[in-house]
């Protein structure tokens, strides 16, 4: 009996590790607002000071499942969405050349260095994350995100009409980016479909929605 229990907590500690290590937002960050797009990373990374080898490097990491070297560092710090099951890391990228990416390696305290790139294709704007994923999944809106987000307008104007308002969506479904403004559909708690725009990030680039993963 005791070998059976001891068996069934090390399989719920175990799961609860794994299941630890994936990022997904659920709440609007204040933090690090100012970055432009995301890189998809690999589980060894050399961060420079500078875009090239020849400058400091400021730091090693390496990276797995179930921990992160230095241990300092855990997968929130590192990561702007992590996806174990996909094996999908993407860090917030602060700046960008044809063969490099600056990109934030501690989320609590925005140190930032550079990574050369292993595949230009790994970086994405903001505009085409969204596009990618949010159109693949829907979207979410994120917790403290300002009760104004869930007006939806006739146009990308704060002025403009409110032609309805999201109460307790089960789909918000991205047609097109505009700016700061989304065209959506959503299926709310009446099951009637919605269509208009709704701001998806302030001004300034704090986000008030994510791609709903799964």
């Amino acid at each position: 009996m005791k070998k059976f229990l001891f068996t069934v907590m090390l399989i719920v500690i175990l799961g609860c590790k794994t299941f630890a290590a994936n990022v997904i937002p659920d709440a609007v960050s204040l933090n690090n607002t100012n970055t432009f797009g995301v890189y998809q990373v690999g589980h060894s990374l050399v961060l420079y000071s500078e875009p090239n080898e020849k400058s400091a490097v400021k730091q090693r990491i390496v990276w797995s499942k179930d921990e992160v070297i230095p241990q300092n560092l855990k997968h929130v710090d590192l990561f702007v969405l992590y996806l174990e099951k996909k094996d999908l890391a993407l860090m917030a990228v602060t700046d960008e050349t044809d063969d490099w990416v600056e990109v934030i390696y501690d989320n609590s305290t925005g140190d930032k260095g550079w990574i050369k790139k292993d595949d230009p294709y790994k970086f994405n704007t903001w505009m085409n994350f969204y596009s990618m994923y949010g159109r693949k999944y829907g979207l979410t809106i994120l917790k403290g995100a300002p009760e104004s987000v869930n007006n939806m307008y006739g146009s990308t104007d704060d002025s403009a009409k409110v032609i309805s308002t999201i109460n307790k969506p089960d789909i918000i479904n991205l047609n097109v980016i505009r700016g700061n403004w989304m065209l959506v559909t959503v299926v709310d708690v009446d099951r009637i479909p919605k269509t208009g725009y709704i701001r998806w990030r302030s001004d300034d680039g704090i986000k008030y929605l994510f791609p709903k993963f799964e």
